[in-house]
């Protein structure tokens, strides 16, 4: 498998996934203020936050590191991303899932066995 340098951290411990389309002429600013006044979350606190635009083969990832925000943009020349239905406005997910996901993989499909409960045999 090819090394990939400019990803999010797979031991990123914050990650959240916009799941509905914005408007992608949003930059770092816009994109923070949504954060902050749609899910009354705080951009600064160095969680990664996930979006996409409504053909979904754009996505951008904003982020604060120490002393100003990092803007993760990507365009693909072909396909589209394989982005969960928006149930919720807000997903979390690990960063081998936002990884994953930037590799086109449909993250939603991503789900193991149920748990069962019994209380006895027979």
């Amino acid at each position: 498998m090819k090394p990939r340098y400019l990803r999010p951290s797979r031991s990123m411990p914050e990650i959240y996934l916009y799941r509905e389309p914005i408007d992608f002429r949003k930059q770092a600013n816009g994109l923070a203020v949504l954060i902050e006044q749609e899910l009354g979350h705080s951009p600064f606190t160095g969680a990664l936050y996930a979006f996409t635009n409504r053909q979904r083969n754009k996505i951008k990832c904003l982020m604060w590191e120490d002393n100003g925000f990092i803007l993760y943009y990507k365009a693909l020349a072909e396909e589209k991303f394989k982005w969960p239905s928006p149930a919720d406005e807000l997903m979390p997910l690990t960063g081998e899932q936002i990884n994953w996901l930037l590799d086109g993989y449909d993250i939603s499909l991503l789900q193991g066995h149920k748990t069962l409960h019994y209380e006895a045999i027979g």
